[in-house]
Order: C-alpha cells, then structure tokens, then sequence
C-alpha cells in the first residue's frame, strides 16, 4: 500500500496547494528544473525535456512527488519517501514505514517570499498529523544555504555536518548536513 494514499488531498496552506503529482506535471516541472541554479543542488539534472519526462512518470518518482501551486500555477515541487527506520533484527517490524525524507525545489521566480517554508511545512505536518510518522529528515549541500535555512526556519535540528562527503556534479566533493525533526517536538 502507498502510505500518501491514506492523506487527504490537496494540502492546503494560507496560500498554497499541494497535490499528488501526475505525469502531466513533468512539463510545469520542468521550467524550473531545467535550470542550472535549480540543477545545482538536485540528485539528479534534467539535460533534455524528453528523458526527464520519461523520468518524471516513472512510477516510483510519481509516488513520492507532490505538486506545489499557487493560484493554480505549479511553483514548485516536494519528494515525500515514506520509509522505514532502523532497527536491530528482533524489532524490524515496529521499524516499518515510521519516518520520511523529504526534498524540495522551487522555481526561482517565486523564491525569497517564504513559499517553500511554507510547502515544506505543510509536508511535516502531513507527515504527522495524517501519518503518524515519528521522524522526518532532509539532507543537502552545505553550500546550499537556502535550503538549510528552511530547516531550520521549521525548527529542524542539524543532526550533522559531514565534511566532503557529497561528489557534486561539478567534480568537488563538498560537505553535507542533515537535519530531522521528530514528532513529539512538532509544534506546527
């Protein structure tokens, strides 16, 4: 069972909506991706519309990406992986499907006016509110503030700071951060 099919859809902020993705989205999507301040901090950058709209359908990325709108404009977009703790072997099972890894890009255009805060808030409250998750986390470059700062605007503690762990595409390997919040220190 998809965990995201138990939410109740769209998330709605003061003023966004946020919506499960279809494979019509790759084409929103991708004017933002496309671009190289959005491409260089992403896992994985788009070089050609047509491989990544095949990779924008596949049915595992669609299952954990969500659309960001505002006013019915797709400004953005969230990864939601539900995924599994870990646990020593006697207690696998309570480890299932407890905590998720999220992402998050933002078209530039719309950047500097709080929108991804926004967004990502709703996607931690989703998580606990409507998932009963314990965890969340994200991870990026240490060289992408932006991204760090909205963790830490939604109370995210920074779990670590890895030094040249990442090979960026650039050919450098550079430091990371991780950061989570559990759900008892949600305050919403």
């Amino acid at each position: 069972m998809d965990p995201l099919d138990a939410v109740t859809w769209p998330l709605r902020t003061e003023r966004l909506t946020i919506r499960r993705a279809v494979a019509e989205d790759a084409d929103a999507t991708w004017r933002w991706r496309r671009l190289p301040e959005v491409g260089e901090w992403i896992t994985r950058a788009p070089t050609d519309h047509a491989s990544y709209a095949e990779q924008f359908a596949d049915a595992g990325r669609l299952r954990v990406t969500l659309v960001v709108e505002l006013k019915g404009e797709p400004i953005g977009d969230l990864m939601v992986r539900v995924e599994d703790g870990w646990t020593q072997a006697e207690v696998v099972e309570q480890g299932v499907g407890v905590q998720a890894e999220l992402g998050w890009t933002l078209d530039p255009a719309h950047q500097g006016r709080g929108y991804a805060t926004e967004a990502v808030r709703a996607a931690i409250g989703m998580c606990f509110e409507q998932l009963g998750l314990r965890r969340v986390h994200a991870g990026c470059f240490a060289a992408n503030e932006p991204s760090w700062r909205v963790m830490e605007r939604l109370g995210m503690r920074r779990e670590e700071f890895s030094r040249k762990t990442g090979l960026h595409r650039s050919g450098e390997w550079m430091d990371g951060m991780d950061y989570a919040l559990l759900a008892d220190e949600w305050t919403g």
